[in-house]
C-alpha cells in the first residue's frame, strides 16, 4: 500500500514537471525523445481535470482528439518528420472554429454549433504538428474586459492577492486563454485582440501575449466581433513561446482578403539580439491623472532596463490618444452590430419559436444574446442610423485615421518602438460593485490598448513585476507595422530584467 501511494506521488510529481515545461523546453525533450507527446499530453488532461472545476478556463476538453493527435505526433517524431509544434498541447479560444468541435464565442445563441470548417489559424497549428486540448472560455462574442459575460459563467484568475483569497478576473476577452497559461493547463494557447483582449488578459496573468499587425494571422474561420480590429495572437508562458506560437499562426490566406501576402518571419532568431542604439519612445499622453503610482513606478523601472540594454530613450507625443477609447466605442460596436446581424435563428444554433418569422428573430436574440452583447449591439445601431452616422461613425473614423498618423509620424521620427503600461490597474475582483455598476469604469481597462487596435499596429504584453498585493503587472511595447521582431527582441530584454512570475497553486 504504502509503495502504490509513493508511485502516485511520483506520478503527480512527474506530471506536475511536464506541465511546468515553456513550449521550447518541451519541444526540445519531445526531439530529444527524453518524453513523448502522450505523456504531456496525458499530464495537461490531468490538470485541467483537477483545475477547470476551480477556475473555468476550459469549455469543452477534447481528450479523445488530443490522446489521437498526440500519438500520430508521436508516430511522426520517431521518423524523425517532426513539425515547428509537433506534440505541443495547446488550448483553442471559443472564437475559433475548429471542425465538429464546440464553436460558440461563449453564447447561447450559438447553442450547440459545431462547424463542418477549421479557422485558417488552428489549421496552420495542426499542420505544425500542434495538439488540441479542447476550448476556452471568453467573453461573449469576445465583448468584455474581465471574462464575466460567457455564457458559461466567468474564468477565475489562477492568480490571488497576498494575505487575501478574493477571486479575480483574469481579463478579458480571451480570459479562458490567459488563466489556462497561467495555471499550467496547455503549454500555449491562441486568442484575439479587438482593442486589447490578448494583452489586457496576458498583464493581469503575468503571462506574455502579442497582437500582431493587422493581417499579420488571418481572420477566417474566426467568429468576427469588429472586423477592422480583430487580429489573432498567441499568450504563451514565455516571450520564445510567443514566437514560436506565432510563426506557426501567421499565414497569408486566399480566404481572407485582409491577410497580407508578406514571408513570416522567423521571429524566434530575433530574440536574444542586442537593442544598443534602438530608439524607444514614451509617450506623455500615457501619463494619466490619477494613474496608480506603482503603474508609474513599473513603467519608470521599464525605461531604465531599456537604457540599461543600450538603447535610447525618447520622449514623444501622440496627441490624439485622448479620443482613442471613445472613438473604439463607436466603431467596435458599430461593426459588431453588423457581424451579429447573421444570427437569427433560422440556419444554425439557437431558435425560439415565434408567431412569425419578426417575432422568431426577437425572441431568439432576447434568449441568445447576453446583456453585454446587447448593449454594444444597440450602441452600433444607433451609430449607424440615418441622423447619426456623420455624427458619430463618420467622426470616429475619421479620428482613427489621426491616431495612425500620430504613430506614423513617431516610426518616421525614427523611434523603434514604444513602451507603456498594458493596463492601467492589476486584476479586479469577479463582480466588483464599481464595474459592475458603471459599463465605463470596465471600457477603460483598454485605455493603453485600443490605439494599437485602431492604428492596426503589433504590441506585446510582458509581464514585468508585482503590485504591493503581490498580483502581476505588465509593460506593453508598441511596434511599427509588420515589425514584431523588433517587440521580440525588446520584450526579451524585459523579460530577462524582471524574471518571469508563477501564481502559487490554491485549486
Amino acid at each position: 500500500m504504502t509503495r502504490n501511494v509513493r508511485r502516485l506521488k511520483s506520478d503527480h510529481k512527474n506530471m506536475t514537471e511536464l506541465t511546468r515545461l515553456t513550449i521550447a523546453e518541451a519541444r526540445e525533450k519531445l526531439q530529444s525523445k527524453d518524453i513523448t507527446s502522450a505523456e504531456l499530453t496525458s499530464a495537461y488532461l490531468a490538470a485541467i481535470e483537477a483545475a477547470n472545476p476551480f477556475i473555468n478556463a476550459y469549455v469543452a476538453v477534447t481528450a479523445d482528439l488530443a490522446r489521437e493527435q498526440a500519438k500520430r505526433s508521436d508516430d511522426r517524431l520517431a521518423k524523425g518528420e517532426g513539425g515547428a509544434l509537433e506534440g505541443i498541447p495547446l488550448g483553442i479560444k471559443d472564437l475559433f472554429g475548429t471542425e465538429g468541435v464546440h464553436t460558440q464565442a461563449c453564447s447561447h445563441i450559438l447553442d450547440g454549433f459545431k462547424p463542418r470548417y477549421e479557422s485558417t489559424v488552428t489549421s496552420n497549428l495542426w499542420a505544425d504538428g500542434a495538439v488540441m486540448l479542447g476550448k476556452l472560455n471568453m467573453d461573449e462574442f469576445a465583448m468584455g474586459s474581465s471574462n464575466e459575460t460567457s455564457y458559461y459563467g466567468p474564468v477565475t484568475n489562477p492568480w490571488r492577492g497576498r494575505d487575501n483569497n478574493k477571486a479575480l478576473v483574469p481579463g478579458g476577452s480571451s480570459g479562458g486563454s490567459a488563466s489556462a497559461v497561467a495555471a499550467h493547463l496547455c503549454a500555449g494557447a491562441t486568442a484575439t485582440d479587438t482593442g486589447g483582449s490578448i494583452r489586457q488578459p496576458a498583464a493581469f496573468t503575468g503571462t506574455v501575449g502579442i497582437k500582431p499587425t493587422y493581417g499579420r494571422c488571418s481572420r477566417w474561420g474566426i467568429v468576427a466581433f469588429a472586423s477592422s480590429l480583430d487580429q489573432a495572437g498567441p499568450i504563451t508562458r514565455s516571450v520564445r513561446d510567443s514566437a514560436i506560437m506565432l510563426k506557426s499562426m501567421a499565414s497569408s490566406d486566399p480566404k481572407d482578403t485582409t491577410s497580407v501576402d508578406m514571408p513570416v518571419p522567423d521571429y524566434e532568431a530575433a530574440i536574444g539580439g542586442s537593442i544598443r542604439g534602438m530608439r524607444i519612445g514614451i509617450p506623455k499622453e500615457y501619463r494619466l491623472d490619477g494613474m496608480p503610482q506603482e503603474i508609474d513606478t513599473l513603467w519608470q523601472k521599464g525605461i531604465e532596463w531599456m537604457k540599461d540594454a543600450g538603447a535610447e530613450i525618447v520622449r514623444i507625443s501622440l496627441p490624439h490618444t485622448h479620443y482613442a477609447l471613445p472613438a473604439y466605442y463607436i466603431v467596435a460596436p458599430a461593426e459588431a452590430s453588423s457581424n451579429l446581424a447573421r444570427y437569427d435563428g433560422v440556419r444554425y444554433g439557437l431558435r425560439k419559436p415565434g408567431n412569425d418569422i419578426v417575432d422568431m428573430y426577437e425572441k431568439t436574440r432576447a434568449a441568445g444574446f447576453g446583456p453585454e452583447v446587447k448593449r454594444r449591439v444597440l450602441i452600433g445601431t444607433y451609430v449607424l442610423s440615418a441622423g447619426y452616422y456623420d455624427a458619430y461613425y463618420l467622426r470616429a473614423q475619421k479620428v482613427r485615421t489621426l491616431i495612425k498618423r500620430d504613430f506614423e509620424t513617431v516610426f518616421n521620427d525614427g523611434v523603434d518602438a514604444i513602451l507603456t503600461p498594458a493596463t492601467p490597474s492589476a486584476a479586479f475582483g469577479i463582480a466588483d460593485q464599481d464595474m459592475a455598476a458603471d459599463p465605463v469604469k470596465m471600457y477603460l481597462n483598454d485605455i493603453f490598448t485600443v490605439t494599437v487596435n485602431m492604428a492596426g499596429l503589433p504590441g506585446i504584453a510582458v509581464p514585468a513585476g508585482l503590485d504591493d498585493s503581490g498580483l502581476p503587472l505588465g509593460l506593453q511595447l508598441i511596434g511599427k507595422p509588420f515589425d514584431e521582431e523588433t517587440l521580440f527582441r525588446t520584450a526579451n530584454v524585459i523579460e530577462q530584467a524582471a524574471g518571469q512570475f508563477t501564481a502559487d497553486k490554491w485549486w
